[in-house]
């Protein structure tokens, strides 16, 4: 055989193995390349769960106090002094510590007569000292209101109910709103005919939640203990899941960004080197005995 008939075969056979190559490998490339054929974003389903726990207060914080008017703002604030002061040894007579109670507002007002057809004037003062007060024997927060306004106290502008150990109720909320985000999210990927895979993400979304503070206004001690009802509180918590979706169209092979290929189908070449590889296994060796230059070929 001559040199150039060896070349002839060289070409015929590294032709269409390198054309089979190229034409079979866009078969399994996603548009824009990377990724395999359906394997582009993971399908995902976000949910919302929500849960709650109960739990009972063991605390009370009340905000309370004293308010005062008088012809001058010297003599409203003395006499707001004077009730403020009785009021605070009402509290510690009813076992509530000094370092229980904390002063949340002091505020002095003119009060200010609008009358129509005439300039405003100044007719008198209003003071008014609040404190914040911490109440944990809650079977005797009725007898501790009418203590506090027989010594004096006019304002009680909220009792807030608490729970000083309440992160294990926390905790069980938020067990909750993801199981119930897990329950959701399986009905929905049952509905569309779809498994749920592994969770990809959750977020911990904070609510803003809680009873709402009692609001009332003392007027006057009477002889029944104030009733209080202490109830329970509820703890709620919320977070959102994501879940990955399984199913037709969405199995990616065994690694990500390479499609499944067909069975017996050989395997798709990558960056063009088996293309080399192809022609030169085909090709005549290297040792082969060259052809007279001057023979013609057959």
């Amino acid at each position: 055989m001559n040199r150039t008939s060896l070349t002839f075969r060289r070409a015929a056979l590294a032709i269409p193995a390198g054309l089979a190559m190229a034409l079979a490998a866009p078969a399994f490339a996603a548009p824009g390349g990377g990724h395999g054929m359906g394997c582009g974003p993971i399908p995902r389903l976000s949910v919302t769960g929500q849960g709650e726990s109960r739990i009972a207060p063991d605390l009370a914080v009340i905000q309370l106090g004293v308010s005062t008017q008088a012809d001058s703002a010297a003599a409203a604030m003395e006499q707001n002094a004077g009730q403020q002061t009785a009021v605070i040894e009402a509290l510690n007579d009813s076992g509530i510590e000094s370092d229980e109670i904390q002063t949340s507002g002091i505020n002095l007002n003119p009060l200010v007569d609008y009358d129509e057809g005439r300039a405003p004037r100044v007719t008198g003062y209003q003071a008014s000292n609040m404190v914040s007060v911490r109440v944990t024997e809650l079977d005797r927060l009725g007898e501790v209101l009418d203590a506090i306004v027989a010594a004096g106290a006019n304002e009680i502008s909220g009792i807030h109910f608490q729970r000083e150990d309440g992160l294990a109720a926390e905790d069980g909320a938020r067990r909750d709103a993801v199981e119930d985000a897990r329950h959701k999210a399986g009905i929905m990927a049952e509905a569309a005919g779809l498994e749920l895979g592994p969770v990809l993400v959750i977020r911990d979304t904070p609510q803003n939640g809680g009873p709402q503070p009692m609001m009332m206004r003392a007027e006057a001690a009477s002889a029944a203990r104030t009733p209080v009802e202490p109830g329970q509180l509820s703890v709620t918590a919320q977070v959102q899941v994501d879940y990955a979706l399984k199913g037709d169209g969405f199995d990616c092979g065994a690694h990500r960004g390479r499609g499944k290929l067909p069975e017996g189908h050989p395997p798709v070449p990558q960056d063009g080197a088996a293309q080399d590889d192809a022609a030169h296994d085909h090709a005549a060796p290297d040792d082969a005995a060259p052809a007279d230059e001057g023979q013609p070929a057959n």
